[in-house]
């Protein structure tokens, strides 16, 4: 991990491959580095450097001080080995015969080490990738394969590696003897091909869309087990056989300014004020009105028909990190409506219990990405097992989405700060539509109930924009509690679910301890950890539930703690327990997670901000995470 970009064509290489990391930095990383080649050179020149791309663009001249027209470029998230200059991509052989940039993990690199050592192998690194790059220059070099052309050794290696490696990648690698040749590789991890055309005439390799986007709109999303080969003027890709196939060419319909900061000082923030747009895009086109008024949600685009729905006896909801979280809420709302038992999973977790399955379950895989390596392998045992698959994604044409069964996208667009928000609440909406359709088929709701949600659905943007009206009074709330070094939010019910996710946010970004419990298990444990001035967020947006949530709060004043209540216009009784309160709209109590949890992204932001952090880019973590 974490984002790799290459570029061959009528350019110099080196400012587009550095422009092109730019744009991946959201996804996390420790360190950079690019390798050019020169074709007027007989070498490859590579260039790396631990932290920040900008000690990369200062050591280069932002790519001017590096000629060449053809190169890859790498951000790592550490993995194996720390983070170095040493470590850090692009990763080669000797004499440069073969470099590579790797985004995944070889899980079989130590066995590869010690086999290439018995051959004379000498590493330089503590790095799986190393491993995958020695690998292909032992196969590159075979005297078998002297006879060959270039392609065909090359396409003959990188086959025999792909074989021998146990594990994720997607690769781009330059062999020193082919200047102004890009391959690539992929198992798992993400990576699209870029056509270039113009004054830009050539073609690209990339872990995601924004690092393209200002080059070309036009993509090839190549498939597991599948080898590129790129020139300036010319694609082409095999399969594991080395037999060439056609790939159908898409082109990004969102454009640059998407990805860009738009006057906010970070995308964390922008992101948050795009959740009423988002969730308006994720619900209007699937909310159908008939001549007589009345509405209904079409779900057609998931080829589940309404024999399918009614048949299913079992829901499966799996995901990670923030999309397990919308799993946890959803289940609340699924089985209150439709009455159909929900089983929430870890992704992580899901394949070793050995999960036992049956065919008329529905397993819906959340994934902002779409690449998940964990959901990604869940999403396979379902299908694996009979079980028909729904994703949920944001990413189109990503490998959750194209293995699937069904597919609902969620029109988040692209979320470039690694603290989800608007992917979340778009997730959220996708699944309160599913829950309303599956009830409503299922003869669990009535007509009028049915009707009374949707018009509850339609109206949660403009209740978000409500929220994001009032919240300097949040800001000022974090700056007050930006020094917290514990923070517990509880909740039961729903706000339970919401909990988490508040939680979630605030030790991301923040970096404090915080914890989120179910209100009701605070007397068996966890209130001991309460002392003088450790605060705690209250969460009471479920009406039959909040006389006892107070309660709870009750519990943890009586203890020294500084009170944080979340609740729904109305419910002033908090006042009396809580020292701080906000209130969200009122809306059905099934969707209140919608609202409950903007103010929470909000107060991790500004506690973020006031404590000089780099919100969109916290320590340690990834965007997209592509290795188990």
């Amino acid at each position: 991990m974490c984002g790799i970009v290459g570029y061959v064509g009528v350019r110099q290489a080196a400012p587009i491959l550095l422009e092109g990391l730019s744009k991946l930095e959201y996804r996390g990383y420790d360190s950079a580095g690019i390798a050019v080649r020169d074709e007027n050179s007989e070498h490859v020149e590579v260039v790396k450097a631990k932290g920040r791309l900008r000690n990369l663009m200062q050591m280069t001249d932002s790519g001017n001080a590096v000629r060449g027209c053809c190169g890859i470029g790498h951000t790592r998230w550490a993995t194996h080995g720390e983070p170095s200059a040493v470590n850090a991509h692009p990763h080669y052989s000797k004499e440069k015969r073969v470099v590579v940039v790797h985004n995944g993990i070889i899980e079989n690199y130590q066995d590869i080490k010690d086999m290439l050592r018995r051959k004379g192998y000498v590493f330089s690194t503590q790095t799986d990738t190393e491993a995958a790059a020695l690998l292909l220059d032992s196969y590159y070099t075979e005297p078998g394969r002297s006879s060959l052309s270039p392609r065909e050794r090359a396409l003959g290696a990188i086959r025999d590696m792909m074989i021998r490696v146990r594990g994720s990648y997607a690769l781009g690698i330059l062999f020193g003897d082919q200047p102004g040749v890009i391959y690539a590789a992929r198992k798992d991890s993400p990576l699209i091909l870029g056509c270039c055309e113009g004054e830009m005439e050539g073609h690209m390799i990339a872990s995601d869309v924004p690092a393209v986007l200002q080059y070309t709109r036009k993509v090839v999303y190549i498939d597991n087990l599948e080898i590129a080969c790129l020139t300036r003027e010319e694609m082409h890709v095999y399969n594991i056989d080395c037999e060439e196939i056609e790939k159908p060419v898409a082109e990004i319909r969102w454009d640059a300014a998407a990805a860009e900061k738009d006057g906010y000082e970070h995308f964390m923030m922008k992101e948050i004020h795009e959740q009423p747009r988002a969730v308006r895009d994720t619900l209007s086109p699937r909310i159908k009105e008939a001549e007589d008024g009345t509405r209904s949600i079409d779900l057609s685009e998931t080829s589940l028909t309404d024999d399918d729905l009614r048949a299913v006896s079992r829901i499966l909801l799996i995901g990670c990190g923030s999309a397990y979280h919308v799993g946890m809420a959803e289940r609340y709302v699924i089985e209150k409506l439709s009455r159909v038992p929900c089983e929430v999973e870890l992704a992580s977790e899901f394949r070793y219990r050995d999960p036992i399955l049956a065919q008329n379950c529905l397993a819906v895989i959340v994934s902002q990405s779409g690449e998940t390596a964990d959901s990604l392998a869940a999403l396979r045992l379902c299908k694996e097992r009979g079980v028909r698959t729904l994703a949920v994604v944001n990413v189109v044409g990503s490998s959750i989405a194209r293995e699937a069964d069904a597919v609902m996208y969620t029109w988040a667009g692209p979320e470039i700060s690694v603290a989800t928000t608007k992917a979340y609440s778009t997730q959220l909406a996708a699944l309160y539509l599913l829950a309303v359709k599956l009830a409503a088929v299922r003869g669990s709701i009535d007509a009028a109930r049915e009707q009374a949600l949707i018009g509850e659905l339609l109206a949660l943007p403009e209740k978000i924009e409500r929220i994001l009206g009032d919240k300097e009074r949040l800001q000022w709330f974090a700056n007050k509690m930006a020094a917290s070094k514990d923070v517990f939010f509880i909740g039961r019910g729903l706000d339970y679910a919401i909990s988490l996710e508040g939680s979630l946010k605030l030790k991301e970004i923040s970096y404090i301890h915080s914890e989120a419990y179910a209100a009701g298990e605070l007397k068996h444990g966890t209130i001991s950890l309460v002392e003088e001035g450790v605060m705690v967020v209250g969460v009471a947006t479920q009406p039959e539930l909040f006389e006892k949530v107070v309660s709870n709060l009750v519990e943890v004043r009586s203890r020294g703690a500084y009170l944080f209540g979340l609740t729904t216009y109305g419910q002033y009784a908090i006042e009396d327990t809580v020292n701080f309160t906000v209130y969200v709209p009122r809306t059905d109590p099934l969707f209140a997670t919608s609202l409950a949890v903007v103010p929470l992204q909000l107060l991790a932001y500004y506690i973020s901000c006031a404590k000089g952090l780099d919100v969109d880019k916290p320590r340690n973590l990834a965007k997209s995470v592509t290795v188990e």
